[in-house]
């Protein structure tokens, strides 16, 4: 079949079934993994811990995360997403059960860091939207991956209050309890994800021999070799050091500025509802303009509005404000930044490719967590790591701005073909 939604290799069918499983697995993966922050009072308190020794779990959930995504991308490429999605689903809520049965921080660093973090790389943004690129055409595949990162961002919306609801009327144990509900819905969604994989390996071998040809080693060298993509992949950092700052500690700052906890949920909340909006606004204008000076515009933008926000005293009005703000710049890179990909280096390693540019993403997640972390620890506010976020935030963006967007000459070559 060959129409404006589909690819050849793929039937209506398979092309509904990838795309409904990629979105509900994302909402419910991406909605847990943004609503870990409201836990860090709560699991200090009752495990006698540090605010640093949580935020180290997250750092580590992230940091593993990124170093797994492009192995784990690899993979997907070459045996098909469902393998993957699924393993991350059941090794999610195990990860949620180490992290129940924790007593002190080297639990929560296996569980919700190493396990939850494996988890995340086979079930969040990049093997989604690979698999989703893959089964649209692209005159689609823009405003496709930009409705499918929205599902992601409608997982926060619901997750985070129902994770606030049961932490304040029964501890944060059983708000874990009622994530694991969750990934009993993310397995079935996971395995539909990989409803294409057969399409996707049949087009694979349908490809010229030169690229389905390629070895990883080559694959990551041709990436090397565009500054382009190792300037977006950089930039990337500032992306994910600036989320996971706000998910991970909005809930503590708003607690020393004297807010009630139901502000925090109320905002993660609010930052996934309008960030559905803005990942489909995104994905939509990435299918018109330069991906690359929209995701340069994203990171600077962001950067002006946290100067805002943390300048003016926080209250119930600026804090859902800067939340609706936010939510808009939040997830709405990703399929920018898949798409750059797909249009520089073709469909055939998007997995890998993105899972690379996601390791940069990650660790600066790494550093957003922890360091933020130890920042707050030390100095007992957040003040300087607002400020080097904003810093290297400006700086990434206009980098951004300015990449190279041209395809290989591989891509070039076949265009003309």
């Amino acid at each position: 079949m060959t129409g404006t939604t589909q690819p050849a290799a793929y039937t209506s069918a398979q092309t509904m079934a990838v795309l409904t499983g990629a979105s509900l697995m994302l909402t419910m993966s991406m909605g847990m993994r943004q609503s870990f922050g409201l836990f860090v009072a709560p699991v200090t308190q009752d495990l006698g811990i540090s605010v640093a020794d949580f935020t180290l779990a997250i750092a580590i959930q992230n940091l593993t995360w990124g170093v797994s995504q492009p192995l784990i991308g690899a993979f997907a490429d070459k045996f098909g997403c469902r393998k993957m999605t699924v393993t991350g689903s059941l090794l999610y809520a195990a990860g949620l059960g180490v992290t129940m049965m924790a007593e002190g921080p080297i639990a929560l660093w296996i569980g919700l860091g190493l396990m939850v973090g494996l988890a995340l790389a086979c079930t969040g943004l990049s093997l989604a939207l690979s698999a989703s690129a893959r089964s649209v055409s692209a005159v689609k595949r823009s405003v496709t991956l930009g409705t499918i990162s929205a599902a992601g961002s409608i997982g926060t919306f619901v997750a985070a209050p129902i994770a606030q609801g049961l932490i304040t009327s029964d501890g944060w144990l059983m708000a874990m309890v009622g994530f694991l509900g969750l990934c009993v819905v993310m397995i079935p969604a996971a395995f539909f994800t990989g409803a294409g994989d057969k399409a996707a390996l049949q087009m694979a071998k349908e490809s010229t021999a030169s690229d389905a040809g390629m070895s990883l080693k080559e694959v990551l060298a041709e990436a090397w070799e565009h500054k382009g993509y190792v300037t977006m992949a950089l930039a990337y950092f500032v992306c994910g050091l600036q989320l996971i700052f706000i998910a991970a500690h909005l809930p503590t700052y708003l607690e020393i500025c004297g807010q009630s906890p139901t502000l925090s949920a109320q905002a993660l909340g609010v930052i996934g509802g309008f960030n559905a909006i803005g990942c489909y606004i995104l994905g939509w204008m990435g299918g018109k303009y330069p991906k690359h000076v929209l995701l340069g515009s994203v990171y600077i933008l962001r950067s002006c509005f946290i100067v805002v926000y943390f300048l003016l005293p926080a209250t119930p009005t600026t804090t859902l404000v800067f939340a609706a703000v936010m939510g808009l710049l939040w997830l709405g890179v990703a399929p920018l930044v898949t798409g750059l990909v797909g249009q520089i280096f073709g469909l055939r390693y998007m997995a890998t490719l993105t899972g690379v540019a996601f390791f940069c993403h990650q660790t600066g997640s790494f550093f957003g967590a922890w360091g933020a972390g130890l920042i707050f620890d030390a100095l007992g506010n957040y003040d300087l790591a607002w400020q080097i976020g904003v810093a290297i935030g400006v700086t990434a963006g206009i980098a951004q701005i300015f990449m190279d967007d041209k395809p290989t000459p591989r891509i070039s070559a076949a265009a003309m073909a």
